[in-house]
C-alpha cells in the first residue's frame, strides 16, 4: 500500500511540475516546454535509476515515488528513453532501434487514430 501511495504522490507532483513548465513563456513555434520536460525527465530518471541500480541508495517506496511517480507524471518519454538505453547497454542494438522506431511510428499513428475518432464523435454529436 505504501508503494501505491508513493507513486500517487510522486505522480501528482510530477503532473503539477509539468503543468508549471507548460505555463512558462516560450514564444516560438518549436514546442520548447515539452522538449525541456522530456530532457529534464530523462536526466532525472537516469540519475535516480543510477543511484538505485548501482548503489541501492533509495528505499523502494521512495524510488517508486520518484521514478514511476514523479518522472512518470512529469514525462513518460523519460521511461521510454530508459528502456531504450537498457537495450543499448545490453548490446541489443536491433531491439533498441526497433523499439525506438516502432514507438515513434505507432505513437504518431495513435495520435492520428485518436484524432480521427474524436472527429467522428464530434460529427455524430453535432456542433457545440
Amino acid at each position: 500500500m505504501i508503494d501505491i501511495l508513493a507513486v500517487g504522490l510522486g505522480g501528482g507532483c510530477g503532473a503539477i511540475l509539468r503543468y508549471g513548465v507548460s505555463r512558462l513563456p516560450f514564444n516560438d513555434a518549436f514546442p520548447w516546454a515539452t522538449f525541456v520536460v522530456n530532457i529534464v525527465g530523462a536526466v532525472l530518471l537516469g540519475f535516480l535509476t543510477g543511484l538505485t541500480r548501482e548503489r541501492g541508495l533509495l528505499p523502494a517506496p521512495l524510488q517508486l515515488g520518484l521514478t514511476t511517480g514523479l518522472c512518470g507524471g512529469f514525462t513518460t518519454f523519460s521511461t521510454f528513453s530508459l528502456e531504450a538505453w537498457d537495450h543499448l547497454r545490453d548490446e541489443r542494438y536491433l531491439l533498441a532501434g526497433g523499439y525506438v522506431a516502432a514507438s515513434l511510428v505507432c505513437c504518431l499513428a495513435g495520435i492520428a487514430v485518436g484524432m480521427a475518432l474524436a472527429h467522428l464523435v464530434i460529427a455524430r454529436t453535432g456542433p457545440a
